[in-house]
């Protein structure tokens, strides 16, 4: 048995889902919708089923949201969820 020390392994890197580009794309693209709309985003947080506070950050590009939640968001805007996507793809694909 040897009397090295061990080498301590460094801990594997975390992966993440959360890409901040496509946030803040997201968040570009439903700000601009909501205030094509003229709707106060507090108003629209409540139409879309969406906590205030989550909204916002959403709109700021903190959040990435799911699935699920871009649904809600383009029911409340009353428009295809795809529509969103392409204009985030787009916003992206521009930058």
């Amino acid at each position: 048995m040897s009397s090295l020390p061990k080498k301590k392994l460094a801990p594997a890197p975390r992966s993440t889902s959360f890409e901040p580009a496509v946030a803040t794309a997201f968040g570009d693209v439903i700000r601009a919708e909501r205030l094509r709309q003229g709707i106060a985003q507090d108003q629209f947080a409540v139409l879309a089923n969406v906590d205030r506070s989550y909204y916002g950050k959403l709109e700021r590009g903190e959040r990435q949201p799911s699935l699920g939640l871009i649904l809600r968001v383009a029911k409340g805007f009353g428009v295809p969820a795809s529509d969103l996507v392409l204009r985030v793809e787009r916003s992206i694909t521009r930058e």
